[in-house]
């Protein structure tokens, strides 16, 4: 008889993390009214330091992250994003840097280029310059114009991605028209999900249903026209697909987010969820975070799944849907994601979408401010 295979206790450990999200800073230039930071995010502690960033990059690749993520609110108003670029680089980091454009000078690209950066995404938010900077109570429409053609001269593919939303959402034939100009190989159309600044805006952000047929038909048009000269993803709002989506490819699955003051989180809006202990990483080690601490273990697969999900035949494929969005709506983030039609809260969904269809309950934007922030984080 052969002998029993006996397996490292090690090697039955979860897989770590195949994505590690910086969100370096919540600092930003930009007010956008749709952005997915928390309301509240001016009372959030210090930002992590240069050593303390470096030493998470450090510990995550160990775990086997594979792509670096660096994003914000706006992350070039760090002066050490080469210093971060370049560690995670020479560890075999895929890196990713996803910004406005504001602060991306000639020289700072050209260090970033230095330091081994692989992928800019730039974000637009419309394409002209009076719908730009309206929505994001800034006057960036011309930068970005400046950025995007600097990347493209430094050889890096120019990615865009804007979000849509009921204050753009009619102009996406040129939005697109506008990506073919700037000679935009990916295009990232992402309607908005009401997290964050959005959520508080949902009125006001919501297109109609005819809004979203037209621009999906749009979108196809563009598709048919432009072959592959120019890949353009078109997500669809939570809202309207009637259809849950696994929570970041499920929860401390593949994805890991680390917010500017050091907390841990499955996903990039997980710390509104109250009740839950967010682990700092100034505290604990990557390693025990994602395999031990509770917050990770918290809605890990299904075990955990109401009884609505549990008898659903589709629970390994959505795993209940989105925590964030089940506690936005319901105040219970165990509960079945009301995007799904099985759900008893579903009628919490349907109440929004007639809403949208009602202009005169649209409500003026409030946009992305500190001033705001500690207002609302009262408030909430």
């Amino acid at each position: 008889m052969n002998a029993p295979l006996l397996v490292p206790p090690q090697a039955l450990k979860r897989a770590g993390p195949l994505w590690l999200l910086a969100e370096v800073t919540y600092r930003c230039p930009l007010h956008c009214a749709f952005c997915y930071n928390p309301v509240d995010f001016a009372q959030a502690g210090p930002e992590l330091s240069t050593e303390d960033w470096l030493k998470v990059i450090r510990q995550a690749r160990a775990l086997g992250a594979a792509q670096f993520g660096i994003s914000g609110g706006e992350p070039l108003v760090r002066d050490d994003i080469e210093i971060l670029v370049a560690e995670a680089r020479q560890l075999g980091f895929y890196t990713n840097l996803i910004t406005s454009g504001v602060g991306l000078t000639e020289a700072r690209l050209a260090a970033l280029k230095e330091a081994g950066l692989d992928h800019i995404q730039l974000s637009f938010q419309d394409a002209t310059k009076e719908a730009n900077d309206l929505i994001t109570n800034t006057r960036t429409f011309e930068l970005k114009r400046k950025v995007a053609a600097m990347t493209k001269a430094a050889g890096y593919p120019t990615v865009i991605n804007c979000v849509l939303h009921r204050t753009n959402i009619d102009h996406l034939d040129r939005i697109i028209e506008m990506a073919v100009e700037i000679g935009a190989e990916y295009l990232e159309l992402a309607n908005t999900q009401y997290h964050g600044w959005a959520f508080l805006n949902r009125q006001s952000l919501m297109p109609t249903e005819a809004q979203l047929a037209e621009a999906e038909a749009v979108t196809e048009r563009w598709k048919a026209k432009l072959g592959k000269k120019m890949r353009i993803l078109f997500v669809t709002p939570d809202y309207q697909t009637k259809k849950p989506k696994k929570c970041m490819n499920g929860w401390g699955e593949v994805f890991l987010s680390i917010t500017p003051d050091g907390l841990a989180l499955p996903c990039h809006t997980a710390r509104m969820l109250p009740g839950l202990e967010f682990p700092d990483v100034r505290e604990h080690d990557i390693d025990w975070i994602w395999h031990e601490s509770p917050l990770f273990n918290r809605f890990r697969g299904t075990a955990w799944l109401p009884e609505t999900c549990q008898s659903c035949e589709d629970k390994e494929k959505d795993h209940g849907g989105c925590r964030c969005q089940a506690f936005m709506l319901t105040g219970d983030a165990g509960a079945t994601d009301p995007v799904c039609p099985k759900s008893p809260d579903h009628a919490l969904i349907e109440k929004a979408l007639a809403e949208a269809e009602r202009p005169t309950l649209v409500k003026p934007l409030v946009f992305r401010d500190p001033k705001n922030s500690v207002k609302l984080g009262r408030a909430f």
